[in-house]
């Protein structure tokens, strides 16, 4: 009975089979890619190409794949579950939005506790303890039939999702060298980030109940290969000397170190703008400025995902042709500022042209990888999964506060413009922290910090 939906929906396997036959072959391009050579992009010969996919590279990959797609599918799924769950429907938005609070809560705590357990036990630990925990939850939201238990399977979806991408960035940005490490970085953010799209078609496509159990399925699918998954030999190295590791205290005992933590979460918070903000508010949005038609949420998350992949996959390219992480970042932030201006600013927009319109938006915040990829350059070893995994974590929560910035502008000022004043001011804080940040393209990884 309860998997009886899916020969209704047949449609969805042959879905599934284009979409990874589109990115398999997507990925293989990449790595034969581009590579800086004489400041010139060449193609690296087939025959000769360099040591990057490997094992832990796909682990990490499809990990951050099912991780954006459970993050995703709740925002989905969030409605249709709560109405099948009896909540009454002037109670939705409340309840809806505490149940993502909570989630959010997990995802904090998540963050400090898998980035520790990931400098003290090993990055191989705590990325498959992460995918363990996120892929039985996800299960479990399958078969949740009262709203308590609803939020605390959330809560503990949250504290599974927060350990996966920092822990599998560190792990991989630790096992490549220091010239093609940005690809492998880029590889896990352009297809991970695809798992969003996933999930807006699956929650169309589905039973709700069925789409969390398919993600559930999906993560514990992962374990399989975990055995053979090495170590980051950097960490082996790291785990015999007698340095602090895994310490927040470590991180706060230097104004410098504390700095640059803080740096690089003001850095990201405009990426979460885009999804916690303009797609979650976008169907009020659009009635303020009087736009032709009422466009979906669902199918504005996805273009702006897709959105995001397109700004991943390029500004990691663009990063390894100029050598530098910070260039690239300073065209995406500026972006980040012109292109909610314009769609702000507009006005009768066809549905069609707000689609276009949250494609470009989300590319503009496709500076993510290249942001996480920079903080776990910036830090040694001994504190390099706490930093990397928090990190995320602490900007997705950033949700929070700028949601209550907009809706205190609402007290006084239109959706519109409490949209554009909240997008700009995180936009210009993340553009001043850019700057006083390093670069550290050329930074070798292996250093410890005292």
């Amino acid at each position: 009975m309860l998997l009886g939906g899916v020969g209704r929906n047949s449609g969805f396997i042959p879905l599934v089979a284009i979409f990874f036959a589109v990115e398999m072959s997507g990925l293989r391009a990449l790595l034969q890619g581009f590579c800086p050579a004489h400041r010139r992009c060449y193609i690296v010969p087939m025959n000769q190409p360099p040591k990057l996919f490997s094992l832990a590279l796909l682990v990490a990959t499809l990990g951050y794949f099912v991780d954006v797609y459970d993050l995703v599918l709740f925002i989905v799924l969030k409605n249709p579950s709560l109405t099948d769950l009896g909540v009454p429907k002037e109670e939705m938005l409340t309840v809806g939005a505490s149940l993502l609070d909570t989630q959010m809560l997990g995802m904090l705590v998540g963050g400090v506790v898998w980035g520790v357990l990931g400098d003290k036990l090993g990055r191989t630990k705590a990325l498959f303890g992460s995918i363990l925990l996120y892929s039985v939850a996800n299960i479990l939201n399958g078969f949740v039939h009262s709203v308590e238990w609803y939020y605390f399977y959330r809560a503990l979806a949250g504290f599974g999702l927060a350990g996966e991408l920092g822990a599998g960035v560190t792990l991989v940005a630790e096992i490549l060298p220091t010239a093609i490490r940005g690809y492998g970085t880029t590889i896990i953010a352009s297809v991970g980030v695809l798992g969003a799209v996933v999930a807006g078609l699956t929650g169309e496509v589905l039973n709700w109940r069925h789409s969390y159990i398919v993600g559930g399925l999906l993560g514990l699918a992962l374990l399989f290969v975990r055995v053979s998954v090495s170590e980051s030999k950097m960490f082996e190295e790291t785990h015999s000397m007698d340095v602090q590791r895994g310490s927040f205290k470590l991180i706060a005992a230097s104004r410098d170190r504390l700095a640059r933590y803080a740096l690089c979460i003001l850095l990201g918070v405009p990426t979460w703008y885009v999804i916690g903000i303009l797609v979650a508010n976008v169907q009020p949005i659009a009635a303020a400025l009087g736009s032709v038609g009422v466009p979906k949420q669902t199918y504005c998350l996805v273009w702006a995902y897709l959105g995001i992949m397109g700004g991943d996959v390029v500004g990691g390219l663009v990063s390894q042709y100029m050598q530098s992480r910070k260039k690239p970042m300073y065209a995406f932030l500026l972006l980040g500022i012109a292109s909610p201006v314009y769609f702000l600013s507009a006005r009768e927009l066809s549905v069609e042209a707000i689609y276009l319109c949250y494609l470009v938006m989300g590319f503009a915040a496709g500076y993510w990888i290249l942001m996480l990829t920079m903080a776990a350059e910036q830090f040694g070893t001994n504190i390099r999964s706490t930093v990397t995994v928090s990190i995320p974590n602490f900007i997705r929560a950033s949700v929070v506060p700028m949601n209550l910035a907009f809706l205190q502008l609402q007290k006084t000022h239109d959706i519109v413009w409490s949209s554009l004043v909240v997008g700009v001011v995180t936009s210009c804080v993340a553009l001043a922290s850019l700057m006083l940040l390093k670069e550290t393209f050329h930074r070798d990884l292996d250093f410890v910090e005292r």
